[in-house]
């Protein structure tokens, strides 16, 4: 499995209002950028949508630990296997801290032209949640 993780990020909401938002896939896409993202459909649980590098990505919500953990993963026709989560933790009233974590089972092949994409979707999905107004 290979690794990714973004920058931790601080959010000016507390985690219970965060989390509400992100797990259900019919919330969840007022938080991503749409410039960046194209075609989205969601069915609660689970989405579909187009990601600029890197093609046509679904998800579905796979567990749920009430906000602090979210785990997705791939649904449909992805070229390798992967699971994403978005940990939430509440520091302070009012505020909360984001890491997102994507592992994927890729062949090296896949890893070295998805690397740069897959950093880029992740720091992308990080900064549209944290600087999202809940």
């Amino acid at each position: 499995m290979t690794r990714f993780e973004s920058q931790i990020k601080t959010i000016t909401h507390p985690a219970s209002k965060v989390y509400a938002k992100l797990s259900d896939f019919d919330n969840f896409s007022e938080v991503i950028p749409r410039d960046k993202i194209k075609n989205w459909e969601s069915f609660g649980d689970s989405c579909r949508f187009e990601v600029d590098g890197v093609g046509q990505v679904g998800l579905k919500i796979v567990d749920r630990e009430e906000n602090k953990t979210i785990k997705y993963t791939a649904d449909g026709k992805v070229p390798f296997t992967f699971f994403l989560w978005i940990q939430l933790k509440e520091v302070i009233d009012g505020e909360s801290k984001l890491k997102i974590t994507l592992d994927a089972d890729m062949n090296p092949m896949i890893k070295m032209v998805a690397k740069g994409p897959i950093e880029k979707f992740i720091g992308m999905l990080a900064e549209g949640i944290a600087g999202y107004d809940y």
